[in-house]
């Protein structure tokens, strides 16, 4: 029989919050070397963007290096970190930005501890109308 896995235990969920902050600032920055570290360097990792599916690391750091720094200003809402066991967690958060008035965007991400710290494994972002 297995024990049962331990929820978002204190110490682990402040960890990721951390290194989601982390994440966050470096997103509104554009700090594109902060932003590449925080991803899994693995042909596994993927990301699901609003206009773009990226599979693997090398798809992921290029579309970051070719992005443009302009209106990357977001307000974070509702953001949930789960953490599953000590090594896995999950961040969903809503986003909503000036230049998209009306529009609610949606941000999911899988964390999985490595031995160089957190990192993103995969993730989604898409934008939706927002609800009244």
């Amino acid at each position: 029989m297995t024990s049962p896995m331990e929820i978002d235990l204190p110490e682990i969920r402040a960890e990721v919050e951390a290194v989601f902050a982390e994440y966050e600032t470096a997103l509104v920055a554009n700090d594109v070397e902060v932003l590449d570290r925080l991803f899994l360097r693995a042909p596994t990792t993927i990301r699901y963007g609003g206009g773009e599916n990226l599979y693997g690391y090398d798809e992921i750091a290029a579309f970051r290096s070719a992005r443009s720094s302009k209106g990357l200003a977001r307000r974070l809402a509702r953001t949930v970190i789960t953490t599953y066991g000590t090594d896995v967690a999950t961040a969903s958060t809503l986003f909503y930005r000036d230049s998209a008035p009306g529009k609610v965007g949606r941000q999911m991400q899988t964390w999985v501890r490595t031995a160089d710290g957190w990192r993103v494994a995969t993730a989604h972002v898409s934008v939706i109308d927002a609800q009244p």
